[in-house]
């Protein structure tokens, strides 16, 4: 996420190392580069402006703590700057109101609305628990209902028909009846897609808005698009009374410039945004977490409110016991972990949430990616059960058949079964020292959650 920004950044920071206090030069020269940065990231110009010259203000004659750097302050003041243009603080969604709350979601065509409602959905149940009811008034796009239809029976949440037959408020206004006699907490509406310069669309969607009165307008936005993002967003928001914003496909942008435009142009922050193509993958929008994940800094809060709640702690303590009474961890226990790694985000989702992470030469960030994995996984599952339990019995044609049942090479089981070697010492030695135990005593007893009350972010 933002990596191209994150490095330019770490480059400008780089650059004024090792000088003992900040100058008019140095600054000057360190916020050139910062600003070309924002540019390349492709922030809209007068946010770029704005935060050059309110960083520039708070550098000059900047007292320097004997136990810093010019650089180590420049980077505060560039991190405190960053969660202001993100938008200052999280901004909670609003679900005050009596029953159902109505949320309205708008959005352009090809921006991932649909997915995005589901995701919300999802969301609001497992989260908080909240009773949602789902509902399309996109007759325009074939197959659109049918496919948050689709998405809702995947996420076990109720669904109100509608045909492409039908008029979009009378749609609504139906959906609104049903889940106020149903009792349902949340109504989510999603629209159709339409382009801003739709005089018809955008009308009909004012027209929504008022019937519904929505206590929630969010509008879906691709990351991707930059600074059109924050544009567009501005537009709608001059037509509909928007409340916040959700910002999708983020895994896939590298620069940042929707992220850092949205709230400078529009006004109204981003509540959510979409990490990846799963359904779970969809996060609150922490705007001093994603300013130190920008920075390199990494997110440890996020890392470990992630690992509470996906992390399977009876399949970890049950790990923990067979591999404390001194039984042999297999390549069933290496494909249960491998799962389990790959519901935190995989080996990238990882990444971006470690300190330091951020520092890494772009060639080695390259080269660790999720390919490895996907392809152990495909290695191991394509051993037999006696396999995974007595790797020994891997000789041979055995080799061969894992090899072309999993589409890889001989030379690919020989390595993997050489790092599972390694491993199985390590493990072995792991638990000779007692840290195993101790981890699990991490994740009993809610310690995790005393973990994140003592991280200094």
């Amino acid at each position: 996420m933002f990596s191209l920004l994150a490095d330019k950044l770490n480059q400008a920071f780089k650059n004024i190392s090792g000088r003992s206090k900040l100058t008019e030069d140095n600054i000057t020269t360190a916020l050139r580069e910062v600003r070309i940065a924002l540019l390349e990231a492709d922030v809209a110009l007068p946010v770029v402006k704005q935060f050059i010259e309110n960083i520039r203000a708070k550098a000059i004659g900047e007292k320097i703590i004997s136990s810093t750097t010019a650089s180590q302050t420049l980077i505060k003041l560039v991190n405190d700057e960053l969660v202001q243009t993100l938008g200052k603080a999280t901004a909670e969604l609003n679900l005050k109101t009596k029953p159902p709350a109505i949320i309205l979601v708008a959005g352009l065509q090809g921006s991932g609305k649909t997915t995005t409602t589901a995701k919300l959905a999802n969301f609001l149940k497992t989260k908080d628990q909240k009773k949602v009811l789902l509902v399309s008034t996109d007759i325009y796009r074939p197959a659109a209902i049918k496919q948050l239809e689709v998405l809702a029976e995947q996420i076990n949440v109720e669904f109100f028909p509608s045909n492409n037959q039908q008029d979009p408020i009378a749609i609504a206004n139906n959906a609104i009846e049903y889940a106020k006699k149903q009792m349902f907490d949340v109504l989510i509406i999603d629209t159709a897609g339409r382009l801003h310069v739709d005089a018809k669309m955008m009308q009909e969607i004012k027209t929504l808005n008022q019937v519904a009165n929505p206590i929630e307008t969010l509008f879906v936005v691709d990351s991707m698009t930059g600074q059109d993002a924050a544009n567009t967003a501005k537009v709608f928001h001059d037509a509909l009374p928007l409340t916040g914003v959700i910002l999708t496909k983020t895994d896939g942008d590298a620069r940042g410039g929707a992220a850092l435009s949205i709230w400078h142009i529009t006004g109204k922050p981003i509540k959510f945004i979409g990490t990846g193509e799963k359904i779970d993958n969809f996060e609150i929008f922490h705007p001093e977490r994603i300013a130190s994940r920008i920075l390199g800094m990494g997110d440890i809060v996020s890392l470990v409110e992630e690992v509470e709640e996906k992390i399977d702690k009876a399949k970890a303590e049950k790990f923990a016991k067979k591999i404390g009474a001194g039984k042999k961890f297999d390549f069933e226990d290496f494909l249960k972990q491998l799962k389990q790694m790959q519901n935190l985000g995989g080996v990238s989702g990882l990444l971006g949430k470690l300190p330091g992470t951020g520092n890494l030469p772009t060639n080695i960030k390259e080269k660790i990616n999720d390919k490895s994995f996907i392809q152990m996984r495909a290695i191991i599952q394509s051993m037999t059960v006696k396999e995974r339990k007595f790797p020994a019995l891997i000789q041979g044609s055995r080799k061969r058949r894992i090899a072309q049942g999993s589409g890889t090479q001989p030379q690919d089981v020989n390595k993997l079964l050489r790092h599972f070697e390694k491993m199985q010492k390590n493990m072995k030695l792991f638990t000779k020292k007692g840290m195993l135990q101790k981890a699990m005593q991490q994740m009993q007893g809610g310690n995790l959650q005393d973990l994140k009350s003592r991280l200094p972010f």
